[in-house]
């Protein structure tokens, strides 16, 4: 049971979240990439976030293994776990906006309910959801790290687009076909859009 939070007060920064993008020349948001595994989302995040430090942005990979190493040690992949895991990226995500910073996060997240919830969090021109679209068949062709394989078998349960759902985003701001367009083009797209958008 959680402790009362009423002791709890909010301390307000001594610099503000539109000083620190100024200082750093861009603005601050959460590129939400979503998608199965194997779909592309951490090669492109990747491949994006290269191209904006090269360009002196302030900027972040928050990446579904990655965090599962520390901050979500704890948690598995049954659908509570699931949404536990995406709660707490959309706080740290939060955090990163208010420090002046882009952040890339690559996560299935599989729930249209999750991805909501973390929009719901930040202002609207903060969250930019990002479908990397890529068919199952695709994404168990290319299998990187054997796991269709195993969830075929049965050897992983709650495996995503298996034996767990996907709901697709129903208006995402931008959707990528990484069977059809390579990383640089995905990459070279995603820079005009946030040019137009006046982001970076």
């Amino acid at each position: 049971m959680r402790e009362n939070n009423e002791n709890i007060v909010w301390h307000e920064s001594a610099v503000t979240k539109q000083e620190r993008r100024t200082q750093n020349g861009h603005q601050s948001f959460i590129l939400w990439f979503t998608g199965l595994s194997a779909s592309g989302k951490s090669t492109v995040a990747n491949a994006l976030f290269h191209s904006l430090f090269q360009q002196g942005k302030q900027v972040y990979v928050l990446d579904g293994d990655n965090v599962r190493h520390g901050l979500n040690h704890d948690l598995g992949f049954n659908e509570g776990d699931r949404k536990e895991n995406i709660r707490r990226i959309g706080e740290v995500s939060k955090l990163f906006i208010d420090s002046g910073q882009i952040v890339l996060t690559a996560f299935i997240s599989p729930y249209r309910q999750d991805r909501n919830l973390v929009r719901n969090l930040v202002e609207e021109e903060e969250f930019l959801e990002v479908y990397v679209h890529c068919s199952l068949e695709e994404c168990e062709k290319r299998d990187p790290k054997g796991l269709y394989k195993k969830a075929r078998k049965q050897e992983i349960t709650h495996f995503t687009g298996i034996s767990a759902p996907y709901e697709k985003p129903e208006n995402p701001e931008i959707v990528l076909d990484t069977e059809k367009n390579s990383i640089e083009e995905c990459v070279e797209y995603l820079l005009n859009v946030l040019k137009q958008k006046q982001l970076i």
